[in-house]
């Protein structure tokens, strides 16, 4: 994730590696790129502490999310391509070449095959004219082709973050998360819109650089590809600085203490183990009970049982608010009876969390919507009962319906919880901030994947968030990344931080600044319209791939003889 300038080049790179390619190569290409991506940023998957499924699961996702990658490479060269002079349609690499254009052979390694690669592709010349720019590769006829392979990426990220319930995982703007005042425009197009920013400078730089290499004489012309993006990152930045320059209101502040117990799912998963974990939570909570904090919170999972069901975890919890007098929000399974269409009851179990008040009564309860897949359900389980094996897991959850806020008193406070990786979706959470949402919370457990990147990953997710809908957001983790993220995108603490150990046990107290007495949040565009961006690329998208296959037909096949 600290590598964000390789993402400034890599989209451009796998086009450019596509150059004179046929469409088969082109697609498998895409894959191969898609596929190293995946495999090595979602390692951590490796580490889930079961037999072969996380192996299975690894390789299985990873080849499922190289399919974007690939049909990116292979739209951006078949479907969005100029056309030759005669109207008919082009091959990778000679969309910006006529019949006359030199061609050179080379060879390329990664698939072992030799392809015709155009070195005249951007410029022929024309009655020996070096500066005349040949017929379908003029400036605006390239710049559309640039533009539009950012909208197709951002196109294909709107796929993938809702296809099979999504996995918005490792967006490619978040790579961006540390580079703040780029990432302000999110707060106007979602993620969405630095993904497109980073796309459109990456292709509109391996064009720029085709050209000069072929006309090095024309020492400016090759700039022009670069004008527009060059233009739109240079007003996006000018936006994002502007809001830093902003004076922020002095606002009252919640305390809040973030408890990180560390523990390994082999133990979350040992019911023998229940005592000892809840045992350790309790310790780490008196602890941090001493700093006096307005509110607790205690991660996902790491209450053992069912909170409203189990005397000996409900009683301890109660003991621990009331004599303390604290809020207390915390994760834990919640289970309702249910009536089954045929007559009869079944329970439904939720990956819930809960708020106490100081009483030691329940004044919430919100249950996980975005149900992770083979994680806390299982899909065709009913129909297909061997996929029951691809999972860790025993049963299912049944996944909630609405998002809840929860509102405190003394002082008064209202946060709406995302539990787990639902804080990867834009277009779940802003259904999570109302005008008067002082913050949102994020409870997660990533203890199943140790001590490895996806905490890292997924906490740059977050900052989109908050971003995104112009208020803070603050982490509770299992074993990391516990940290509160400010409205503006900056991580402002992260637990073990500074003793370099955020993957350890222990609590974190944190300052979060709250709305003013019935004040009202100034909601960002984003809140108020959601993914019109995305929206607006894949409808762009879908125009121009109706318009090619309207224009220009496949030709139909001839069939070979025999002899």
């Amino acid at each position: 994730m600290s590598m964000a300038g390789l993402a400034w080049v890599a989209p451009g790179v796998m086009l450019m590696t596509a150059l004179g390619c046929s469409s088969g190569q082109t697609f498998r290409l895409g894959y191969l790129a898609g596929l190293a991506h995946y495999l090595t940023s979602l390692y951590w998957l490796l580490n889930i502490p079961v037999s072969f499924a996380p192996v299975a699961g690894w390789l299985a996702l990873a080849a499922y999310l190289a399919l974007y990658p690939a049909v990116w490479v292979w739209l951006c060269w078949k479907c969005f391509p100029n056309q030759s002079s005669k109207g008919t349609s082009t091959d990778p690499g000679t969309i910006f070449e006529d019949e006359n254009a030199e061609k050179r052979e080379t060879v390329l390694p990664l698939l072992g095959v030799r392809a015709s690669f155009p070195f005249n592709i951007l410029f022929t010349p024309e009655n020996r004219d070096l500066r005349a720019p040949k017929r379908g590769a003029t400036w605006p006829s390239r710049a559309v082709w640039i533009f539009s392979c950012a909208a197709l990426w951002v196109a294909l990220e709107m796929i993938v973050a809702r296809l099979f319930t999504g996995f918005p995982w490792n967006l490619l703007g978040a790579s961006q998360y540390q580079v703040l005042p780029l990432i302000q425009i999110a707060s106007l197009t979602g993620i969405y819109g630095v993904s497109f920013l980073v796309v459109w400078c990456s292709v509109a730089l391996a064009s720029s650089v085709l050209s000069f290499v072929q006309r090095p004489a024309l020492r400016w012309f090759w700039l022009g590809d670069l004008a527009l993006p060059l233009l739109a990152l240079m007003i996006d930045l000018i936006f994002g600085v502007t809001k830093f320059f902003r004076p922020q209101p002095d606002t009252a502040e919640l305390k809040v203490a973030l408890i990180q117990p560390s523990i390994p799912q082999k133990m979350i998963w040992d019911p023998k183990e229940n005592s000892t974990r809840f045992k350790k939570l309790l310790e780490l909570s008196e602890l941090a009970l001493a700093t006096k904090p307005d509110l607790l919170i205690w991660p996902e999972a790491t209450v053992p049982g069912l909170l409203r069901f189990e005397e000996e975890v409900y009683q301890p919890i109660t003991n621990l608010v009331r004599t303390h007098h604290t809020w207390l929000l915390l994760g834990a399974d919640d289970a309702e009876l249910a009536p089954l269409p045929g007559g009869g009851m079944a329970t439904n179990y939720y990956n819930s969390s809960f708020l106490v008040n100081p009483d030691g009564n329940i004044a919430g309860i919100y249950r996980k919507r975005q149900l992770v897949i083979f994680g806390e359900y299982v899909p065709l389980a009913s129909w297909l009962p061997l996929m029951k094996y691809l999972t860790p897991i025993d049963g299912g959850f049944t996944p909630g319906d609405r998002p809840v806020s929860f509102t405190t008193t003394g002082p008064k406070v209202k946060m709406s919880v995302l539990i787990c990786f639902e804080d990867t979706f834009p277009h779940l959470a802003r259904e999570y901030v109302e005008d008067d949402t002082d913050f949102l919370v994020n409870i997660t457990n990533n203890g199943w994947f140790g001590e490895s990147a996806a905490q890292w990953q997924h906490a740059a997710s977050a900052v989109f968030r908050a971003v995104e809908n112009g208020l803070p957001l603050v982490r509770c983790c299992n074993n990391g990344l516990s940290c509160w993220i400010d409205e503006r995108g900056r991580v402002r603490q992260i637990y073990g931080l500074e003793s370099k150990d955020i993957y350890g046990a222990g609590f974190m107290t944190a300052r979060i600044p709250l709305l003013g007495p019935d004040e009202k949040r100034a909601s960002t565009f984003y809140n108020r319209h959601g993914d019109w961006f995305g929206w607006g690329c894949v409808a762009m998208v879908v125009v121009r791939l109706g318009w090619r296959l309207l224009r220009f037909p496949s030709p139909p096949r001839t069939r070979r003889g025999s002899g």
